[in-house]
């Protein structure tokens, strides 16, 4: 991680218990079988337990959040070192749920992004706009700035991946029409290119809005998609399951839109 293959992340959020990871069996063994790459990001109480499930396999494991120190008294918080400790290579930083939830903001992000990077982690830093934001208009202005606020320039040559998450569309059932995944995806890369230059150009850039296995191949044919962040789609194995076929590189025809 990165890869030059297309990247599936699923995130489970706060569900999964250790009855949960017989699916994740079945997920690795259809994993093995695909033209993607696929990663799965748990709660910290399974990290370790995933990583022995998929062990074997190409699946990837990551934690859903970290914080910026190596350590100290922070009750309830976990640091890189620890998420590696556990089994994990990657890790979300600034999901939209953290930043609506626990008042995260772009600053934040980026110290934790840095502190992913430093403890041997790949972060995926995630951006996006609000309801009231993509209202007036805004999409495109927002999340070039939180490009440049979240990926510091000590990472440009770094392990990192983008993932862009519309606020508004997280948990909701609803996807940014096509136009609108591409116009979102072009601006980030942009945004990379512009600060960071050539070395940017291999960072993967992730969509993550209400994706399933009824859209996922739509949206991966897109320029500048190379990959999702699948949320509730990746809690039933068979669910993600059929997303990964749905997904399979081999079966999408890649697009250009205006």
């Amino acid at each position: 991680m990165p890869t030059s293959r297309r990247l599936i992340v699923g995130n489970w959020k706060m569900h999964g218990l250790q009855a949960d990871l017989a699916g994740a069996k079945a997920v690795a063994e259809v994993a093995d079988t695909v033209d993607l790459e696929v990663a799965i990001c748990v709660p910290a109480t399974l990290i370790e337990r995933m990583r022995r499930t998929v062990d074997g396999s190409t699946v990837s494991v990551g934690g859903q959040d970290l914080h910026s120190g190596v350590s100290g008294p922070f009750t309830g918080d976990i640091s890189a070192a620890m998420l590696v400790d556990a089994g994990a290579g990657m890790v979300i930083a600034g999901h939209s749920e953290r930043r609506a939830a626990y008042g995260e903001n772009d600053a934040q992000v980026a110290v934790k992004a840095r502190a992913a990077v430093g403890g041997g982690l790949v972060p995926i830093i995630c951006v996006g706009e609000t309801a009231a934001e993509r209202d007036a208009d805004r999409t495109l202005a927002v999340i070039h700035r939180q490009v440049v606020d979240c990926v510091p320039s000590d990472l440009a040559s770094a392990a990192i991946i983008l993932a862009y998450e519309p606020v508004w569309a997280i948990g909701h059932g609803v996807t940014p029409s096509l136009d609108e995944i591409a116009a979102a995806h072009a601006t980030l890369r942009g945004a990379l290119n512009s600060i960071h230059g050539d070395l940017c150009r291999s960072v993967p850039l992730l969509f993550g809005g209400s994706v399933d296995a009824g859209n996922v191949s739509k949206v991966m044919a897109l320029r500048d998609v190379n990959g999702v962040l699948v949320g509730g789609a990746s809690l039933d194995a068979s669910n993600f399951i059929s997303l990964l076929h749905a997904a399979d590189t081999r079966r999408i025809a890649h697009v250009d839109r205006e």
